[in-house]
């Protein structure tokens, strides 16, 4: 691992700022106009759901917040390994039917042109 570039970190704490305030525009700012992101659960082996495009991603987002309340991220730690980004954290919040949600996960992203090119997402299941 090596350190992580001054302007990757402003990029990576101006992402999450915008992902704790359910920011869209904000996140969308932050990644290239063929964004791709591999969400943790979904149906295309064996990547979970690939998402791909800024209106993919607005609408994954719309999708998310309709099934997690008060969604936050915290206990972020960022590193670099070779051209990837590596960002554990903590993910608190309730299901919209009220069961809670508390879990660690870990993204994995690349970079092109100083924004987020793609997000490999992956989070603990906890039952």
């Amino acid at each position: 691992m090596s350190a992580v570039p001054a302007d990757v970190m402003d990029l990576m704490k101006r992402f999450g700022r915008a992902f704790n305030k359910a920011d869209v525009e904000e996140i969308l700012e932050c990644v290239t106009d063929d964004f791709e992101w591999r969400l943790a659960v979904g149906p295309d082996a064996p990547d979970g759901k690939i998402v791909k495009g800024r209106e993919a991603v607005r609408q994954a987002l719309a999708d998310r917040d309709a099934s997690i309340a008060k969604i936050h991220f915290s206990d972020t730690n960022v590193a670099m390994a070779g051209d990837r980004v590596l960002c554990t954290f903590r993910v608190t919040g309730s299901y919209t039917g009220g069961a809670p949600l508390d879990v660690r996960a870990v993204d994995i992203y690349t970079m092109r042109d100083g924004l987020f090119a793609t997000k490999d997402s992956y989070w603990k299941r906890i039952e």
